[in-house]
């Protein structure tokens, strides 16, 4: 059953065993339909906990607030609800996600010290721990969308311009320094572990798993609480957690607000626009002199 006759089938009943209002109804189908959207086709019945994570920090990374976000939370919870009685599913993956705190609009960050905790954290003598360190430093050096970041493909990075293209929500382009360090990291996967992992079959993806095909948002996702465990850090992550350490620590150096809004492609900013008067080479400076490893 696709998402548009599982929500139907949803409304239909809570309006018969419940009684709602028509505004009500409406409230709960308009959240349903958001998240069915940013599923992009995936079933709705197939997901779990992490989705549900990596969805509710998407929204909070946009900048949506926690009101909205807890009022979401609770549509999909009684949608979840309803199909666990049904039987159509046996777990709710709604189960042991919280509710946001109203007036707290971002996740927390972590601290320097714990992003390098968190960097050391893969082994990287083999191939696999090799692609997390550097995805790491990635996500780290350019507060990439986890989405943004295991899409990526070769012909969005440049390695004589030090940059990474991407085309964010909304289709709008931005350009974003990716710092030295990364960059080495970076070369150093292509041309090793990339390959060892790969064993000459083909990938248009750059971040490769072991089955030559590119990574999923939940999949990253269970890699980083893993070497967060590995590095001793007990602090609650989100998917967004390296990104929104990018932001904080930039602003910390003293980078202003705009350019990592800029930087970061936050939808309120006409990005494409803004990139046509800030040239690359002074975004790759600003990146250089505020990022703590550009």
């Amino acid at each position: 059953m696709n998402a548009t006759a599982l929500i139907d089938q949803f409304l239909d009943a809570v309006w018969v065993e419940q009684g709602l209002s028509d505004n009500t109804l409406s409230a709960y189908g308009s959240d349903l339909r958001i998240f069915a959207k940013w599923l992009n086709g995936k079933p709705m019945l197939e997901v779990d906990g992490a989705a549900l994570s990596d969805f509710l920090s998407s929204r909070y990374d946009e900048q949506i607030s926690s009101r909205s976000t807890a009022r979401i939370l609770s549509s999909l919870r009684r949608f979840y609800g309803y199909y666990i009685r049904e039987n159509s599913i046996q777990i709710d993956p709604t189960a042991l996600i919280e509710s946001p705190h109203i007036g707290k609009p971002l996740p927390g960050s972590l601290s320097e010290q714990d992003v390098e905790l968190l960097l050391n954290a893969p082994e990287v003598t083999n191939a696999l721990g090799f692609r997390d360190r550097t995805m790491l430093e990635m996500l780290y050096a350019t507060g990439l969308r986890v989405s943004e970041l295991v899409n990526l493909k070769f012909e969005q990075i440049s390695f004589r311009q030090g940059v990474v293209r991407i085309i964010g929500k909304g289709n709008k382009e931005r350009l974003v320094p990716v710092g030295e360090e990364a960059m080495s990291w970076l070369e150093s996967y292509m041309n090793q572990a990339r390959k060892a992992i790969l064993h000459e079959r083909q990938c248009d993806y750059l971040f490769v798993t072991s089955r030559a095909e590119n990574m999923t948002r939940q999949a990253f996702w269970h890699i980083i609480k893993r070497h967060a465990k590995k590095a001793g850090i007990n602090k609650e992550l989100s998917p967004h957690t390296l990104r929104h350490a990018f932001a904080t620590h930039l602003l910390n150096h003293g980078a202003d607000l705009r350019v990592v809004q800029l930087l970061l492609g936050h939808s309120d900013l006409s990005t494409t626009q803004i990139y046509t008067h800030i040239a690359r080479e002074r975004l790759k400076e600003l990146h250089s002199k505020y990022h703590p490893r550009g």
